[in-house]
């Protein structure tokens, strides 16, 4: 990376309804041209952001391959503003069970894919592992993605720094557990955070990288997200954070 380049990264903290795909691609533009508009380069989504987090039998309208038409515009936005776009999806499988894929666009142009390699928790009924491992590079950046369950993978991160990843964004949606009636929203906003921190802040001291979080926020249909930007810097610490889980942006600047 380039010392003198400043990238700005912009950690969305997104409510994506369940297989509201219009509309959650029309929130997903506003998002971008707000983090445009504050010169951000990066604009980085949560897991299952244009999909929503679905059981894939109950919504197999919203199991979508990377050529459907919601991705091909996704792709379209990330040229309409001149960014770099990180978004996620239920993505069709031929094979079998679909994956939880993380997509890269940059300036109208898909880069490639990322497909959750950590299937646990009774996501095994739903979806397949990824197999790949791969990192991106983007106006001389080079990152790697993870994906929610891969929190608890400490070598996902190590195999990214050993590629040469200057940042690796974890992109979640960790739904939280109880009935929505009674939804204590703190406590799992403090249970997400505590996580992160737990985990995520050890990684990045101990492999010597950032690591950015954008997670899901917000009541559903049938489910809740805790919310959740933040921003580890290569110390470990927790440079920068979401207050609450409330639909908002948090802007890092990566040197």
């Amino acid at each position: 990376m380039d010392e003198r380049q400043t990238y700005r990264i912009a950690l969305v903290q997104m409510r994506s309804e369940k297989a509201a795909i219009a509309q959650n691609l029309k929130a997903m533009e506003r998002f971008v041209a707000e983090s445009s508009s504050q010169e951000a380069g990066i604009v980085c989504f949560p897991e299952m952001n244009i999909t929503g987090y679905i059981d894939p039998g109950k919504y197999p309208e919203a199991v979508i391959g990377m050529e459907h038409p919601a991705i091909l515009e996704a792709v379209e936005i990330s040229g309409r503003y001149g960014v770099c776009l990180i978004a996620g999806l239920v993505e069709h499988n031929p094979a079998g069970k679909p994956f939880i894929t993380q997509f890269v666009a940059d300036h109208g142009s898909l880069l490639g894919t990322y497909r959750k390699k950590t299937i646990k928790d009774g996501e095994e009924a739903w979806f397949a592992p990824g197999d790949r491992l791969p990192v991106f590079s983007v106006s001389g950046l080079t990152f790697g993605l993870a994906v929610c369950a891969d929190i608890d993978d400490r070598d996902i991160f190590k195999e990214h720094a050993a590629q040469g990843a200057e940042v690796v964004f974890e992109l979640a949606a960790p739904g939280l557990y109880g009935a929505q009636e009674t939804r204590d929203w703190s406590s799992g906003f403090n249970w997400w955070r505590g996580k992160c921190i737990d985990q995520l802040g050890v990684y990045a001291a101990e492999l010597r990288i950032p690591i950015a979080v954008a997670t899901q926020a917000g009541r559903t249909v049938d489910e809740d997200f805790p919310g959740g930007g933040y921003w580890f810097n290569a110390d470990g610490n927790l440079e920068a954070e979401t207050v609450n889980g409330d639909e908002s942006i948090l802007y890092a600047d990566l040197t």
